[in-house]
């Protein structure tokens, strides 16, 4: 009686997809899931600090808008832009005209807050960059996966399934991971950037504001000792 051999068997669970990978779709894999990680701390990082700015920029809108006293000792983005507002409040010169007092001030501010504003965009470019390559990068890994398919089929003269199906599982499963690191990657993007627009919006809103009081004041409306 003749002995059937038994069909090779091939592990398709994720971790047995990447170890029984061709060394270049491993090396995409890789690539993708690093970037992927670094896509995720860097979402995390600046959710966390898109909130804490986010309170501080609506309290700084609304105290200059009402016509509160703002500290410049006060930490974080709001210190920075009153003190800058200040020191230039402080630089008078008597030749210039109300307008030119409030543009020199105002210009002073929004030179803080722009120092600020670039160090939250640190980070946003990787995220555009994972979101826009991230596809094309699994898609060269499912190429060579179909193509080292192609060429097992060559080598055995099989096109059975068992053949063929390991190779286009990997090709499938670089796919899956180019996806899984671009998605996220891009929606964040997107909403970090719209984020960062309306934080910018609502503190141009109290510069402009806290900008025409201390143009016009002779002593500005901040809790300081030097004010004092």
């Amino acid at each position: 009686m003749d002995q059937i051999a038994a069909a090779p068997t091939h592990d398709l669970s994720f971790l047995g997809l990447f170890l029984q990978a061709d060394p270049i779709v491993k090396g995409v894999m890789i690539l993708l899931v690093l970037a992927s990680v670094g896509c995720w701390t860097i979402m995390l990082d600046k959710l966390l600090r898109f909130m804490a700015i986010r309170r501080q920029a609506r309290a700084f809108e609304t105290a200059a808008r009402a016509g509160g006293k703002l500290d410049p000792q006060m930490p974080g983005t709001s210190g920075r832009i009153v003190a800058a507002g200040y020191e230039a409040w402080r630089d008078q010169d008597p030749s210039e005209t109300r307008a030119e007092r409030r543009e020199r001030i105002e210009r002073a501010m929004r030179a803080a807050l722009s120092v600020d504003l670039r160090q939250l965009q640190v980070g946003l470019a990787f995220l555009a960059t994972t979101g826009s390559a991230a596809p094309f990068i699994g898609l060269f890994g499912t190429v060579w996966g179909i193509m080292n398919s192609f060429s097992a089929i060559a080598t055995s003269q099989d096109t059975s399934l068992s053949v063929v199906a390991p190779g286009i599982a990997e090709a499938l499963f670089a796919t899956a991971i180019g996806l899984v690191a671009a998605i996220p990657a891009v929606i964040a993007y997107n909403k970090l950037t719209t984020d960062l627009g309306r934080l910018q919006q609502s503190f141009a809103a109290g510069i402009t504001a806290l900008g025409d009081r201390l143009a016009r004041d002779r002593k500005p409306h901040i809790r300081s000792e030097a004010a004092e």
